[in-house]
């Protein structure tokens, strides 16, 4: 007969459970609104600098995912909830020290704002296009006059978007992976090295490329330092941020976020993005195919392991 000793009423596995609530629909959310975050912020940013001539993609095309991205995000989040019918009453307030009522107001506002940009270069991008009703073609004219105040709201939008992607899991005192302030700027700009992945995979012009991958560098730069000061503050914290950091420094989670997340998400595509600006040929999917990947791969894996840590002590 195996005896075993048991230190903790609290800590036995298979009889005190951790808490797992949140499964798939919360990371793809995540991941899709720091996509359109990024989208949405690089096209207007383009517009604001008056440089929308030279990035077609970024500007015209690309922005098509992010209502796309919004309204799939959305719909996954839809099903998490537990009392579905519920939803609209996130509208009927404004808590300004609550993440999710400004996630809520900033969804409802950008959603369709994303979807009257699209809609606004819909016949530069087919010029047989038709709106069929006059009130359509003054409104399209509207928007089209007041482009740039339309692109700086865009932009303040975006980055609110893309902090509040981190910052709803950061509002969680209780786990102690996510209780950090380094989360909400680790989620945005993770969200705009995806936007600018996906602009990169989208546009036809080198140069547009060029401009993009430069920029892409420079995020994912930001992204590997802020990890590694996630881990830092974390071994330098309490014993229940050690033991956070431990499940990615020997844990269970170590091969799925320094391969998957660090090294074929971030430096593997950098290192690519680097060989192709040198004048080197790389094939045009592959690194924002693994910039996606990788950031896909980092919230998956931070809304899992996050439920399992807990205070203890």
């Amino acid at each position: 007969m195996k005896e075993e000793l048991f230190v903790s009423g609290r800590n036995i596995p298979n009889i005190d459970p951790y808490l797992n609530i949140w499964h798939w629909e919360i990371p793809l959310y995540l991941f899709l609104g720091g996509l359109a975050a990024g989208l949405i912020f690089f096209a207007a940013y383009f517009v604001v600098r008056g440089k929308e001539k030279e990035m077609p993609a970024t500007v015209k095309w690309a922005p098509i995912l992010a209502p796309i991205a919004l309204i799939v995000g959305l719909s996954a989040l839809f099903l998490d909830l537990s009392h579905k019918l519920y939803f609209w009453q996130l509208y009927t307030t404004i808590r300004f020290s609550s993440p999710m009522s400004w996630g809520a107001w900033t969804l409802l506002l950008i959603t369709p704002l994303s979807i009257i940009w699209v809609a606004s270069y819909m016949r530069d991008m087919f010029p047989k296009w038709d709106w069929k009703f006059k009130f359509l073609y003054k409104f399209e004219a509207w928007v089209i006059r007041v482009r740039k105040p339309f692109a700086w709201v865009m932009m303040i939008l975006a980055l609110i978007l893309g902090v509040y992607t981190g910052i709803l899991l950061s509002a969680f005192n209780a786990r102690p992976l996510w209780n950090t302030s380094i989360l909400g700027p680790l989620f945005l700009v993770s969200g705009f090295s995806t936007g600018l992945a996906a602009a990169i995979w989208m546009s036809k012009d080198k140069n547009e490329r060029k401009i993009l991958s430069r920029i892409d560098l420079i995020f994912i730069g930001v992204e590997l330092f802020l990890i590694v000061h996630l881990f830092m503050g974390f071994m330098a914290g309490t014993a229940v941020a050690t033991e956070a950091a431990a499940l990615f420094l020997g844990g269970q989670f170590t091969i799925s976020f320094w391969v998957f997340v660090v090294l074929l998400g971030l430096i593997f595509p950098a290192t690519l993005e680097t060989i192709e600006l040198w004048g080197y040929h790389v094939p045009k999917w592959m690194p924002p195919a693994l910039i996606l990947f990788g950031g896909l791969m980092f919230r998956f894996v931070m809304v899992e392991a996050g439920q399992i840590t807990r205070f203890l002590y």
